[in-house]
């Protein structure tokens, strides 16, 4: 089993950045890749960012050029830098980590972004 805690969200203006961090503990082993999703008020989760474990970047089309997602291996980290918020980027974000033949979500973190 794997557990994730994310932090970082919160209430910030349009044009503002935050940065989320995600922490994953337990038996960590065969790391497919790990990132973030996010579920907007009335929508379906989507995909935000992730990485894979040999460095592989995905992007959804809405947040490349202001979101930048990273890791911290040794210390079984993930992060995601959010530059140029937008009101439409106002949702629950959600640590997502895939290894061997399991995924884990995280609790999620309340982002609001204020026009």
């Amino acid at each position: 089993q794997v557990q994730l805690v994310e932090s970082g969200g919160g209430l910030v203006q349009a044009g503002g950045s935050l940065r989320l961090s995600c922490a994953a503990s337990g038996r960590i082993f065969s790391i497919n890749a790990m990132g973030w999703y996010r579920r907007a008020p009335g929508k379906q989760r989507e995909l935000v960012a992730t990485i894979t474990g040999d460095g592989g970047l995905n992007y959804a089309d809405s947040v490349k050029g202001r979101f930048t997602v990273s890791r911290d291996s040794p210390k079984n980290m993930v992060y995601l830098q959010m530059n140029s918020l937008k009101p439409e980027d106002t949702a629950v974000y959600y640590c997502w980590w895939s290894q061997w033949r399991d995924t884990y979500w995280g609790q999620g973190t309340q982002v609001t972004v204020s026009s």
